[in-house]
């Protein structure tokens, strides 16, 4: 099987990779650039542990092929912070104790992001929404919601 050269943007960096037609997306983040922050939960898109933004929506990595990502914008939970600085839902995720074993957390993280990219003030339903597809096992969804509404509320007031 050749090779096939893809051209993209992750994280706001022009990256160029080779991959095989069959790969996904997950594992050339993981194992071809060494970005490590998307989770195998499933394989299957139905935990949303792999969860990155393409072209600003959410897209489960481990169902887009890694030639897909050809000419397209990628965000990654390793791009969320600016530097040493946590992003606010990083941040809020910490304070309300909304994370615990930490496989499901970058893709909360992302979805969250999603959301407060297009709709900066989120009524509780619209993140319950927008969170449906990320599956937790650990710390269940009430503190993600609360820390997402918390973020949403700095971010708005930081805006002002």
């Amino acid at each position: 099987m050749s090779s096939i050269a893809v051209s993209t943007t992750i994280n706001g960096d022009d990256v160029e990779y080779l991959c095989q037609a069959d790969e996904t997306l997950l594992d050339v983040l993981r194992n071809r650039l060494g970005l490590m922050g998307a989770k195998e939960g499933c394989g299957t898109g139905d935990c949303g542990a792999c969860s990155t933004i393409m072209d600003g929506r959410v897209v489960c990595s481990c169902l887009v092929l890694g030639a897909e990502a050809e000419g397209r914008s990628i965000e990654t939970i390793e791009g969320m912070a600016n530097g040493n600085e946590l992003h606010p839902l990083q941040s809020k995720f910490i304070e309300h104790a909304a994370l615990q074993c930490g496989i499901c957390t970058p893709g909360f993280l992302m979805a969250a992001k999603a959301l407060l990219d297009v709709k900066p003030d989120p009524t509780e339903k619209d993140i319950r929404f927008w969170l449906a597809g990320n599956l937790c096992r650990c710390t269940g969804y009430d503190k993600i919601v609360r820390a997402v509404q918390d973020a949403a509320q700095e971010m708005k007031g930081a805006r002002a």
